[in-house]
């Protein structure tokens, strides 16, 4: 835990606690954000050939894409709503810039 308080910049074992709550409730949420969503964009599971292996897949695809936005805006609300907002702002803008968009931060 040493490192990675270190490597977060962080003091507390706390701040730790928050931290690691607010991803796993951003994980949660972001993965339970997705169904309803692609609902109401009306893209039912059903729509997908339920019979074709291929269907499901393209559906899963969908919502997994569908799931790295919301988890990204999720990210930043629950960090905001925890007190934590400028450790994940930093750190949002590390991860988008790491994967190549940072341009969507500037």
């Amino acid at each position: 835990m040493k490192k990675l308080k270190q490597r977060w910049g962080i003091s507390s074992n706390l701040q730790l606690t928050i931290i690691f709550i607010v991803f796993s409730i951003t994980g949660s949420s972001a993965v339970y954000a997705a169904k309803p969503f692609l609902n109401w964009l009306g893209l039912y599971r059903d729509n997908f050939a339920p019979d074709f292996i291929w269907g499901g897949l393209i559906y899963l695809s969908l919502r997994l894409i569908l799931i790295f936005p919301i988890y990204q805006l999720l990210l930043i609300v629950y960090g905001w709503l925890f007190g934590q907002f400028r450790f994940f702002w930093e750190f949002e803008k590390k991860m988008l810039s790491r994967m190549g968009l940072g341009f969507i931060i500037k």
